[in-house]
């Protein structure tokens, strides 16, 4: 059977010098004043997120209710067609997923299994709605939804601005910025009647020529019967590089089914 820890990877995240020196990390304001969700969204998408590819190197924690590990990731990105992730353990590949707008494709060492799919496997097991754009987005501090659509209702929370999603019945989506770049600081989704929360926190960012980016992502997956958090520190990015895509299955691997 597939190893909970590694498809928890994939699921939330599909969850050396950089060759543009980012600037010090970028100045963050405090909200004081409540603004309008209009303009908090138009903020927010106002900044420049347009580069063609992305190559990040990460350490990366995890740790459950049985185990912690210390591991390192390589996540390559073409905007909007595909993201490769790999995870490597003392520098051997433990586990690589390649995710396109339309599958998903995964294996891991640990159990010679690989899986493929669509994203409503991965979305009912992980407990929230999941596709492409929005693993995307969290990758690279945006917001997981396209936030022009839903109907928010906004307020100041601890000196940043909130926007909470009134569109959903059964889901609560929060969001928060700071008030200087609308920088997204928090994001959250939960489901109640399923006790199901997921959230990413995003200490802070930097700056990339013209693109800012997270510096980390600290996700918590919360729900009735564990709790599992993935901390993941960028330390190096490299914008539009040709980048390749390299993804095969070993021979010898079983094929896996989620229900």
């Amino acid at each position: 059977m597939i190893s909970n820890k590694w498809f928890l990877w994939m699921a939330v995240v599909f969850l050396a010098s950089a060759s543009c020196k980012p600037k010090e990390l970028i100045s963050e304001a405090k909200a004081t004043k409540p603004l309008k969700s209009e303009k908090i969204i138009r903020n927010h998408y106002d900044l420049d997120k347009d580069f063609k590819t992305a190559y990040i190197k990460a350490a990366v924690g995890y740790k459950d209710p049985k185990e912690s590990l210390n591991l390192s990731a390589e996540i390559r990105i073409k905007k909007d067609e595909k993201i490769l992730i790999s995870i490597r353990f003392f520098g051997i590949t433990m586990a690589k997923g390649l995710i396109t707008p339309t599958e998903v494709k995964y294996y891991e060492k640990t159990g010679s299994n690989y899986f493929e799919g669509d994203y409503t496997t991965l979305s009912n097991w992980l407990g929230t709605d999941l596709d492409f754009k929005k693993v995307q987005n969290m990758l690279i501090g945006e917001a997981f939804d396209d936030l022009t659509q839903g109907d928010y209702e906004s307020s100041v929370q601890n000196g940043w601005y909130k926007l909470e999603d009134k569109s959903a019945e059964n889901t609560l989506k929060t969001f928060l910025f700071e008030a200087s770049q609308y920088l997204i600081k928090k994001q959250q989704i939960e489901q109640p009647a399923k006790d199901r929360i997921l959230t990413v926190d995003y200490p802070n960012h930097k700056q990339y020529e013209k693109i800012s980016f997270p510096t980390a992502l600290q996700i918590e997956a919360v729900n009735s019967t564990k709790k599992t958090q993935i901390d993941i520190e960028y330390s190096s990015i490299k914008l539009n590089e040709d980048l390749s895509f390299p993804y095969s299955v070993p021979s010898g691997y079983e094929r896996t089914f989620i229900d």
